[in-house]
């Protein structure tokens, strides 16, 4: 079996709660998810069966787009409402929507993030979150990411009573991107405590939340021997790249792993996805200095 299930994760489950149960359903322990939700985010999880697993690089790559809410006025360990209140600061008026479009617009674009303490990012060989339990703090690396836009419909909602502002939010960014950072941020911009009070991923991995199935969905096909009619080729993942279609004597070629001539592939992209007999059987990078083309990933040579 193999392919790309497009999963919608519920809210309640790990993304390792998602794998282990479709290595149930499926019976088969190739198996890999391709970007973690949070147990309280829910949205599109693309999981890789079998041989699509090779292509699991691919699917984090692409980008991704959220849609939530901020909640202002508040903190939480975790950047979340998962997490313990540590700051509170009631609002005594909202924000306008001028105000916090200008706040947003300052954390779009490629820009610098470092990951909350409640992260499986990786420090000194430990998860972050391991030390975060712990009630260590360590000095955490920042990384770069891209936010395409950060998109506010409004000014959300002002709780009078409790001091506090709620805003609807849409957010396309690069992968390694914590949405409830950008929440908190977006708060720091303003000068008020913020968490992020809901999240839902829209796409990933060029699928939408209309194109996911349950787990429920993929058991029941499992059951009627209809799976294959929920799998998506590995084909899918590299869909970004130029297909190149071989004739059977360059194939024989790249079986061997062969470094072809431009003329070989037909092409002067710096990445190709070369296909055989309907199927994408590899990709191929340009090396410049040799002016070949040579193997990058092969998923098949059969």
């Amino acid at each position: 079996m193999n392919g790309i299930i497009p999963l919608y994760k519920e809210r309640g489950f790990t993304s390792h709660d998602c794998v282990a149960k479709l290595r149930h359903i499926l019976h088969t322990k190739k198996v890999g998810h391709s970007g973690t939700l949070d147990p309280s985010v829910d949205g599109v999880l693309p999981i890789c069966i079998g041989a699509a697993t090779k292509v699991v690089p691919y699917l984090m790559a692409s980008g991704k787009v959220y849609q939530g809410t901020v909640r202002l006025g508040l903190a939480t360990t975790t950047e979340d409402l998962d997490g313990e209140v540590i700051e509170t600061r009631p609002l005594e008026q909202p924000f306008s929507l001028a105000d916090l479009k200008a706040a947003a617009a300052k954390l779009t674009g490629t820009i610098q993030q470092t990951p909350p303490m409640f992260s499986a990012v990786k420090v000194h060989g430990r998860r972050l979150y391991e030390y975060a339990r712990a009630g260590e703090v360590v000095e955490r690396p920042t990384r770069t990411i891209t936010v395409d836009r950060f998109d506010l419909a409004d000014a959300g909602n002002f709780d009078r009573d409790h001091g506090t502002q709620t805003v609807a939010f849409e957010i396309a960014c690069s992968k390694g991107t914590y949405v409830r950072t950008l929440a908190v941020d977006l708060g720091r911009q303003l000068g008020v405590p913020a968490v992020m009070s809901s999240l839902t991923r829209l796409s990933s991995g060029g699928f939408t939340l209309e194109e996911t199935v349950t787990l429920e969905q993929v058991a029941a096909a499992m059951e009627h021997d209809e799976v294959d009619q929920i799998l998506r080729p590995l084909d899918y993942a590299l869909k970004g790249y130029p297909q190149v279609d071989l004739t059977e004597k360059v194939w024989h070629l790249v079986q061997n792993g062969v470094w072809l001539s431009r003329d070989e592939v037909a092409s002067s992209a710096p990445i190709v996805a070369l296909r055989f007999a309907d199927q994408t059987k590899c990709l191929y990078e340009w090396h410049e200095e040799k002016q070949a083309y040579k193997p990058l990933k092969m998923f098949s040579t059969q």
